[in-house]
């Protein structure tokens, strides 16, 4: 059994994303020549805590990880961290913001600190390729993701950055292809959707994007082909799904925001082997795919 021991807990395993996320995860714990167990909390934080608090009850000194990486559901898990700091477990918080961190870095021997995508960069970008695609003003259907630091965080980026020529509507999905089909349709339905005109679907994730897609493709095949001229655009861009699906003109434009936790196991282990903790909070970098300057009316990718 290697000495080094982490769990991941993530908040699903039906989003690209996510996926993603558990893929870093193990990659980097090959490299590590590390062991990952990864949990999955089906988008519910109640199942996420009590999953996290078994691993910390049920971990004798043997099978004790040296870490638990979470990307939180709803709340940054404060009695979850505190409980697991207090076991020797060192606690990395994946995109998300938390006043509690910097109290248990002063009062813990082991590593703690965060690790987030800059959110509100990530709507910022989102904002200027609204800009570009819409230079003369248009409507936005907005897809966010469900509450939380990563939604509102977008969600503020992108209002930020957008001309005030373009307007936005907003639903909620819930990070899920399904949720924002979901969501769409029900929009669809409603008799004040059809005095609508939208220009762009813009999702806060590549799979909510391809939802939303689904539910106007859905709602063109009954006979109501005003949807035609629609874009969409998404984030996460990962190179088989959102990259690929804006090459496959599935998607307009998409934000790149890499996976982190394989970073976290590697800054975990470097912790680990140095003393030394990394600092409370990191940034992994954000970008346009294509470049905000290849967008725009009949600019090619």
């Amino acid at each position: 059994m290697s000495d080094l021991r982490f769990v991941v807990s993530l908040t699903n395993d039906d989003n690209d994303y996510q996926i993603e996320q558990a893929a870093s995860a193990q990659a980097a714990a090959r490299r590590l020549g590390a062991e990952v167990e990864i949990l999955h909390a089906k988008n519910d934080a109640i199942e996420q805590s009590q999953q996290i608090l078994r691993v910390v009850q049920s971990s004798s000194t043997g099978s004790r990880p040296i870490a638990i990486v979470v990307e939180p559901v709803g709340t940054p898990l404060p009695q979850a961290a505190r409980a697991a700091v207090s076991a020797g477990i060192g606690w990395v918080l994946l995109n998300r913001d938390a006043d509690y961190l910097a109290g248990l870095r002063e009062s813990s021997k082991v590593p703690v600190f965060a690790i987030s995508s800059n959110h509100e960069e990530i709507g910022r970008i989102q904002g200027r390729q609204f800009a570009a695609l819409l230079p003369d003003g248009g409507t936005v259907l907005y897809i966010q993701g469900s509450a939380g630091d990563a939604a509102a965080g977008r969600t503020s980026g992108m209002l930020e950055t957008k001309p005030a020529n373009i307007h936005t509507k907003m639903l909620r999905g819930n990070w899920t292809e399904e949720s924002a089909q979901k969501a769409v349709s029900s929009w669809l339905r409603l008799s004040t959707s059809k005095d609508d005109s939208i220009d762009i679907v813009g999702a806060q994730d590549d799979s909510m994007a391809i939802g939303a897609r689904k539910a106007f493709q859905d709602d063109k095949s009954q006979g109501r082909p005003r949807w035609d001229r629609l874009l969409f655009t998404g984030c996460d861009g990962l190179p088989k799904t959102g990259q690929t699906w804006v090459r496959n003109n599935i998607l307009k434009a998409t934000v790149v925001v890499p996976a982190n936790t394989g970073l976290a196991l590697e800054m975990v282990a470097k912790a680990i082997r140095t003393g030394v903790n990394p600092p409370e909070t990191a940034f992994t970098d954000v970008s346009s795919y294509p470049a905000v300057e290849a967008l725009g009316p009949g600019k090619k990718k």
